[in-house]
């Protein structure tokens, strides 16, 4: 890993110079050889996934595993859609002309070299390769070892297209071992590796938190909500808890709670509850949610603060916004909270006062994502308030520096 560490910062300062059309060539190309080897990508992806199923891993950790054609094509989409944004190295902003005659601003410079750990979803690999290298980092990507088959097939993509645009092949180096010793030993290696970012379940992040000797971008998990006011159209209100947690389980966007507002509880648990059924969703309801629907199982305790990843949802009917915003508060995780009103003034309200990395007014939580957001492939979604909040994309992956102009100026 040292030596992996080493490598890395050799090729951050190539990498870090490397011009926006270099960066973008190695980006398409990488899109291109991604579709080409597709087949290859699937096959090695099929080993991963019959291992999975074997070790009786976790349902929803092998949905997040298994790539399938349509999968690959959006994993090679994203790398395309990560070429055509602007490349944010060497902007300069917020320059301002001082009384001594200097000008003074910033400039968006690479973070250096980013340690990227991660769980299941091999397309991380390719999202984290094109990230890191249209920001101008090089990156050590360290996957799970159950898709150890998957993030090497895609790696040697990744080396051929480098290779292709005449950069360096290790500004992104994918580990190709499963001893869990290079995870602590990424964690150890300030001298070679500036950030690392944790992608996985509590525990992975928990162990990143507490060893890192770097600075960490993290989410421990996403308990998102949807309360759901008295002045909600009830039409909006449906669609937006139906798709906050079906569209797909095993997401940390994915809604968890559904708070209701007291006055329209019945009502609007009377049009959710068979659609609810239609899709196999367990419901889990507070005492008042049972009295209206005798079939759900009683929440207890720790419901309220559950990442189920799951179709289950827990059900809360509260009394206005201040007790919804209050059970947020506790029991929330600060990934993405939503209010579906009509109410102009209650929707300020809870923009400004839930405390999450995404907040959102009539509209569904599984839009907390970095393609949604217009950031291309997303790196992950830090419920941290520094160096960065919610997806973290290309300007995530970048720091500043003061830039000083002057014309022979002296103090």
């Amino acid at each position: 890993m040292k030596e992996v560490g080493t490598r890395a910062r050799a090729a951050a300062r190539l990498i870090a110079r490397a011009s926006t059309g270099e960066k973008n060539a190695a980006l398409f190309a990488l899109a291109d050889v991604i579709m080409a080897e597709a087949t290859t990508i699937l096959e090695a992806n099929a080993l991963d996934l019959r291992a999975a199923r074997d070790a009786k891993l976790d349902e929803a950790l092998v949905e997040r595993l298994e790539l399938n054609p349509s999968r690959v094509a959006a994993m090679a989409d994203g790398v395309r859609q990560v070429a055509a944004l602007p490349d944010p190295i060497g902007e300069m902003f917020d320059l301002k002309m001082r009384p001594s005659g200097i000008q003074v601003g910033k400039m968006r410079v690479p973070l250096g070299v980013v340690g990227i750990i991660y769980e299941s979803r091999p397309n991380v690999t390719a999202d984290a390769a094109a990230l890191c290298l249209k920001s101008g980092n090089a990156c050590v990507l360290r996957g799970g070892s159950e898709a150890m088959h998957s993030n090497q097939a895609i790696a040697r993509c990744i080396s051929r297209a480098l290779k292709s645009a005449g950069l360096p092949s290790d500004a992104v180096q994918v580990v190709d071992t499963t001893d869990r010793a290079a995870v602590a030993a990424m964690l150890a290696m300030p001298e070679a590796i500036d950030v690392v970012i944790p992608r996985g379940g509590k525990g992975l992040v928990a162990f990143v938190s507490e060893h890192a000797k770097v600075p960490v971008i993290k989410h421990l998990d996403g308990n998102c909500h949807v309360y759901v006011d008295q002045e909600a159209d009830l039409d909006k209100a449906v669609s937006i808890a139906v798709n906050a947690k079906t569209q797909r389980y095993g997401t940390c966007n994915t809604m968890e709670t559904l708070l209701i507002d007291a006055p329209i509880a019945a009502r609007l648990l009377e049009l959710l509850a068979p659609i609810y059924s239609g899709h196999d969703v367990e419901l889990r309801g507070c005492e008042r949610t049972r009295q209206i629907l005798p079939q759900a199982k009683a929440a207890k305790a720790e419901d309220w603060d559950t990442e189920y990843l799951a179709p289950i949802l827990a059900v809360k009917i509260v009394n206005g916004i201040d007790d919804a915003m209050d059970h947020i508060a506790r029991h929330g995780s600060a990934h993405t909270d939503a209010i579906v009103t009509e109410n102009y003034t209650k929707a300020r309200r809870f923009l400004r006062e839930v405390d999450s990395s995404s907040v959102m007014v009539n509209a569904s939580t599984r839009f907390a994502d970095g393609y949604e957001y217009g950031l291309g492939a997303e790196i992950g979604i830090s419920t941290d308030k520094f160096h960065a909040r919610g997806p973290v994309g290309l300007e995530g992956l970048t720091s500043v520096k003061w830039v000083v102009l002057g014309d022979g100026n002296v103090r």
